[in-house]
């Protein structure tokens, strides 16, 4: 739940197709309708350039205006919902068992060491040429994967470039929240002993449904994250519990690195995944994932 002070600044900002060209817009109060930038006095070529371009000032006036233009705003059954950022320009900086629960159940698939006390984080790199849109299929590419999985997790868009940061300007750096599902291909993960390639299939990156501001939220936001599939709960955490916060990893990261503008961050997914059960509950065809994080939505797609 936002804190009252947050709901005036409130904004779910969405990238959708209408008659085959694609926009970006802000979602109403009710969430049945979204709202074309332009009519809250922003102008911008795509949900990328929003995100490192916009200002405070243009956010909170375009936050001001989203109630009166509500009932202008475009059914949304009339639209279809992209991926926030549907095309990445770089790779997806995620973490690894970044949750207590998460670390102590990969151990049967990934090893002991995997289950010990992570003095730093794992981070790896997840290529996505585009992001699954809400509602589409994740492509399970069982013609060579055997032990597909899924991961909810929380991602956040890094509005400005980060070099040399220290925790407690943390906030600073965030422009807003997303959902991603890091779907895994765990016999790839494993056989090629490093992630890149099991995490990057085409199709393994649903994400969305919306951005949402960062100033919705307290910083860094304690939020609820769940996974169901089929309808069975699988996941259920909250982000106050990652093993290495927000404020860590931009610190850590930012120090003898540059992170550009734009750059996504995933920040690891809870206990409760496919190889974490005995046996294991690993995706088939015609399944279906819930991915749902609070305050920012739910995001769900069939397996084909």
């Amino acid at each position: 739940m936002l804190p009252k002070e947050k709901e005036e600044t409130f904004m779910k900002l969405v990238t959708y197709l209408q008659n085959g060209i694609e926009q970006i817009g802000v979602l109403t109060p009710a969430e049945d309708a979204v709202v074309p930038v332009g009519m809250l006095g922003l102008d911008f070529a795509d949900m990328a350039e929003l995100a490192v371009q916009m200002t405070d000032a243009q956010r909170d006036t375009a936050a001001a205006l989203l109630p009166e233009k509500a009932g202008e705003g475009i059914p949304l059954e009339q639209v279809k919902l992209l991926a926030p950022i549907p095309r990445p320009a770089r790779d997806i900086i995620c973490l690894g068992v970044n949750f207590s629960e998460h670390a102590k159940e990969s151990v049967g698939v990934m090893g002991q060491e995997y289950g010990s006390e992570r003095k730093f984080p794992i981070y790896f790199a997840k290529h996505v040429n585009e992001a699954v849109a809400p509602g589409d299929s994740i492509n399970g590419h069982f013609d060579i994967v055997t032990d597909l999985d899924y991961e909810v997790e929380m991602a956040f868009v890094v509005r400005k470039d980060i070099q040399g940061a220290r925790a407690e300007d943390a906030a600073s750096y965030v422009f807003g929240y997303t959902i991603m599902n890091d779907v895994s291909a765990r016999c790839i993960q494993m056989r090629h002993k490093q992630w890149f390639r099991g995490k990057s299939l085409d199709g393994f990156a649903p994400m969305g449904p919306c951005l949402v501001t960062a100033d919705s939220f307290d910083f860094p936001p304690k939020l609820n994250l769940t996974c169901k599939v089929n309808g069975e709960l699988r996941q259920k955490c909250n982000t106050e519990l990652y093993i290495h916060n927000i404020p860590y990893v931009i610190e850590e990261l930012s120090h003898a690195m540059k992170i550009p503008a734009g750059t996504i961050i995933s920040m690891g997914t809870p206990a409760g995944v496919g190889m974490g059960f005995v046996p294991p509950k690993y995706l088939k065809h015609g399944d279906v994932v819930e991915c749902e994080v609070e305050g920012i939505g739910k995001i769900i797609n069939p397996v084909e």
